[in-house]
């Protein structure tokens, strides 16, 4: 496999991430890149850089985006009063699936979590995402709860 590299998105990065939330059939009908909708992805970045809590990440090879993770850490009172991470908007570029990028994305986050003292790592994923659900109990997560949203 190609030298991989992690790093926190730059705003330059914008771009590409949004290309690789948009890159399969639900992303396709979530994310809407136009003039609309472009100032509210500059402006989601923008708030995410600047929270030490957040963490918008870059996988690169070659110098070039070829997956992306968001990494929250969250304090609680749970768990004896352990900070957790959350995993969300973990997305891979389609030509590099299957190559063990993922694997080693989600492998850097939980080494962020680790070394920062957290308790737990969590993540979500669509239901609709059954090989993603896959891919994550073959990394140790297991669907210990179930997770509801409601759309605003």
């Amino acid at each position: 496999m190609t030298q991989t590299s992690f790093r926190a998105a730059r705003r330059t990065d914008v771009p590409a991430i949004v290309a690789l939330l948009a890159d399969d059939e639900l992303g396709a009908t979530r994310e809407m890149v136009g003039e609309g909708t472009d100032a509210a992805y500059w402006a989601a970045f923008e708030a995410i850089d600047a929270d030490p809590r957040n963490v918008l990440v870059v996988a690169e090879q070659g110098g070039e985006v070829v997956g992306t993770l968001q990494l929250t850490f969250i304090p609680s009172l749970t768990r004896g009063g352990a900070e957790r991470a959350e995993i969300e908007g973990v997305r891979v570029r389609a030509d590099r699936r299957g190559s063990g990028l993922g694997q080693l994305l989600i492998g850097w986050a939980v080494e962020q979590a680790r070394e920062r003292g957290c308790g737990l790592v969590q993540l979500t994923t669509d239901k609709q995402r059954t090989a993603a659900q896959r891919f994550y109990a073959r990394l140790g997560f297991r669907a210990s709860h179930e997770g509801l949203k409601l759309s605003l």
